[in-house]
């Protein structure tokens, strides 16, 4: 009898490890198979959230099938203490591991909203732009001018613990428009300190943190331009006329200046390294420029005779050689092409009235289009 009892018991146990690992089975291949998310999602973690919280509200947006089964392969796979505050995009079909994965790795929110603060060349600006999951692009909801008072709306972004904090410095912006613009923002700390030496901060773009100290993104950014530098000095074009990568710089910083056009900057760059070389003088609008206002925002006007007659470190159109220091920051693309310039012939260049330029390789020629150049801004002032 006791025999029997025994086998009985000993059958059901074995029936309910059997029926257990089918159960554990057919949970782990729901964990981790595809979800139920028929187009992605912004999911924000809230802080101070549990597993429990997080279960019941992916349920709701149809993210996960089952908040029991999420929750027990949340801790079997030793993970239901380690979310991570923020917003995340959760992709289509993205399995309740992915989902988990997403949710604990840590790391910038991957969706919901960013604040860009961006400076630029004739303006400081701020966007707050939100992601749409189903694009995966940002749209800007919220834009206005530093120095104007920001929508009312703008006070209940700010104040979101969990929002992306951008800086975006544009290319051929000064030293002081960068120190100044940080000065302005005010979600940074600290003083910036001196004004940093012209050419030598990266334009680029800068994931920050609430309460950032601007001089240690001052340092960044000196740090990024100086890796830049040496690592396109190395891949230098030979028998340029720079002896130094500062004197390269210099040059990039011109052609920054010269050209919007990106294709262009092989090309410009050229043209004054023909002129170095034949030797000519610059005859660079924008170092004049920076001459006169040492890189304190813009000049808004043409440029007067007597200024381009003057005798200053910055007029090549009366000294040899290149200007004493950078007139602006240029971005990596400028510093290749100075240091990396088309073998051309062209010793002129004019604006051809298409955000382009005429190249000419004869004072003759580059008159003629200087002389068209000028019958297209007149035309334009008469349309305005």
């Amino acid at each position: 009898m006791i025999r029997h009892i025994v086998a009985n018991a000993f059958t059901l146990m074995i029936v309910g490890l059997i029926a257990l690992a089918i159960i554990i089975a057919a949970g782990q291949r729901q964990f981790t198979a595809p979800g139920p998310l028929a187009q992605a999602i912004c999911y924000r973690v809230a802080p101070g959230a549990n597993l429990q919280q997080v279960s019941g509200q992916l349920s709701q947006m149809g993210a996960i099938g089952s908040p029991q089964v999420f929750r027990i392969g949340a801790r079997y796979t030793e993970r239901a203490d380690q979310l991570r505050f923020g917003s995340y995009l959760v992709p289509e079909a993205a399995s309740m591991d992915e989902i988990m994965d997403i949710l604990t790795r840590g790391g910038a929110s991957t969706c919901g909203s960013e604040i860009q603060y961006r400076i630029g060349v004739t303006r400081i600006d701020t966007l707050v732009r939100e992601l749409d999951p189903a694009t995966q692009r940002f749209e800007t909801v919220i834009e206005f001018d530093a120095g104007t008072p920001p929508p009312e709306e703008y006070a209940r972004f700010s104040a979101m613990p969990d929002i992306s904090l951008r800086i975006t410095v544009a290319e051929g912006v000064t030293s002081w428009q960068i120190w100044d613009g940080l000065r302005q923002a005010e979600f940074l700390s600290g003083e910036p300190g001196e004004q940093p030496e012209e050419g030598w901060l990266a334009p680029d773009s800068y994931a920050v943190e609430r309460g950032q100290d601007r001089a240690e993104l001052l340092s960044e950014m000196r740090n990024r331009q100086e890796g830049i530098l040496a690592e396109l000095w190395d891949t230098r074009a030979e028998d340029l006329p720079y002896e130094t990568p500062y004197e390269a710089l210099i040059m990039a910083s011109i052609v920054e200046k010269e050209t919007a056009d990106p294709d262009e900057r092989p090309q410009v760059a050229g043209v004054f390294v023909n002129r170095l070389n034949t030797p000519m003088r610059l005859q660079t609008d924008p170092t004049v420029i920076y001459g006169i206002t040492q890189g304190q925002g813009t000049l808004g006007r043409g440029l007067r005779r007597s200024e381009l007659d003057a005798i200053t470190p910055y007029n090549t159109y009366r000294i040899d050689g290149l200007p004493p220091t950078p007139i602006a920051n240029p971005g990596r693309a400028a510093i290749a092409a100075a240091l990396n310039p088309d073998d051309t012939p062209y010793l002129f260049f004019v604006a051809d009235g298409t955000g382009g330029h005429t190249f000419s390789t004869n004072l003759a020629d580059h008159n003629r289009a200087v002389a068209r150049w000028r019958e297209i801004e007149a035309e334009r002032a008469r349309d305005n």
